[in-house]
């Protein structure tokens, strides 16, 4: 083995044991049901999230911030063999943006993992720019892929239903885990949808895209504990989610620093997935604190896309919330 191979062999393990419990890393395949993440109600942990909305809603009430525009689920892994949860309206389905594109890349895993699924360059290309620059165009590809369906013109009788069926493959695979609540089988759009996709969508968008932030939770959790597909893969996809928020940036819709980041002082780690349009800004974080407090955070924002600090500002309640318990 070469140097530099064995720098990035000793690298991969590294990662690996900052995520993944001892029980699951011996463990080369992880199955899903029977380890999928529980977390506990907790009542303290929810007087800190409810207490973070509150004020949160207060601070931007001259914004109009209604409690119909916000949504969040705070999961505590401080303690693996007790995960401990909480949230503000979490089971509410909500217009997901980019968030989505995590589910569409544990599902890639999966079928990789089962041998369904061939791991080209091309589409580690694709999931590496879904992610880490949140490619549309990659995630029309990705999507594609796992879903064997493509975009084109319009399609009706069996063909139609015949391509509807197949692109709801994520819908039932998260279905078949448990998942509730959610619709995970549309593109992700900066312009459009065309064709079919305009016809799976609906003409009202009543098929598109919805997560809860309970389920999104959920969801990065069991990447972050090695839950997802196997320890090694869940490793892999944190990979690409890790974010250097140091330093700063002229974009406002950087992943690594428009979001939850700025409420978060040094010497915290982050791990996020960022979605934004014109009418939604929201971010799936995974944080560890310098304290050694390790927790999930996600809050979903509607009508506000602009408001940059809303985000922030929860993040910043809920750290001090539990830090002081």
């Amino acid at each position: 083995m070469t140097c530099q191979k064995l720098i990035v062999a000793l690298s991969a393990c590294l990662l690996l044991s900052t995520f993944v419990p001892a029980t699951l890393a011996k463990s080369k395949r992880v199955n899903q049901k029977a380890t999928a993440l529980q977390p506990a109600p907790d009542a303290a942990l929810q007087h800190v999230v409810e207490e973070a909305a509150r004020e949160t809603l207060e601070k931007f009430k001259d914004k109009k911030l209604q409690e119909s525009n916000l949504a969040i689920t705070l999961i505590d892994l401080s303690d693996p063999q007790r995960p401990l949860q909480a949230s503000f309206r979490g089971s509410e389905p909500i217009y997901p943006a980019s968030v989505v594109k995590m589910f569409y890349l544990v599902m890639a895993h999966q079928l990789i993992e089962d041998g369904k699924l061939k791991e080209t360059d091309e589409l580690r290309r694709a999931l590496k720019d879904m992610i880490v620059d949140s490619s549309n165009d990659a995630t029309s590809f990705v999507l594609d892929v796992i879903t064997s369906t493509t975009s084109g013109p319009e399609l009706t009788g069996a063909e139609w239903k015949k391509w509807a069926e197949k692109r709801n493959t994520a819908n039932r695979y998260f279905k078949s885990l448990g998942y509730t609540g959610i619709n995970v089988n549309q593109k992700t759009y900066c312009e459009g949808p065309y064709g079919r996709e305009q016809m799976f969508r609906g003409s009202k968008g009543e098929n598109r895209n919805k997560l809860t932030t309970d389920a999104t939770a959920r969801l990065l959790a069991e990447i972050a504990t090695g839950r997802a597909v196997t320890p090694a893969r869940s490793t892999a996809m944190m990979e690409l989610m890790k974010r250097d928020y140091s330093g700063k940036s002229a974009d406002a819709d950087d992943q690594a620093h428009g979001f939850t980041s700025m409420g978060l002082k040094p010497g915290a780690r982050l791990w996020s997935k960022a979605g934004w349009t014109s009418t939604t800004r929201h971010d799936a974080a995974y944080i560890e604190l310098p304290n050694g407090r390790r927790i999930v955070l996600v809050t979903f924002t509607t009508d506000h896309s602009k408001e940059r600090e809303i985000i922030p500002t929860v993040a910043r309640i809920i750290i001090e919330g539990i830090n002081k318990r």
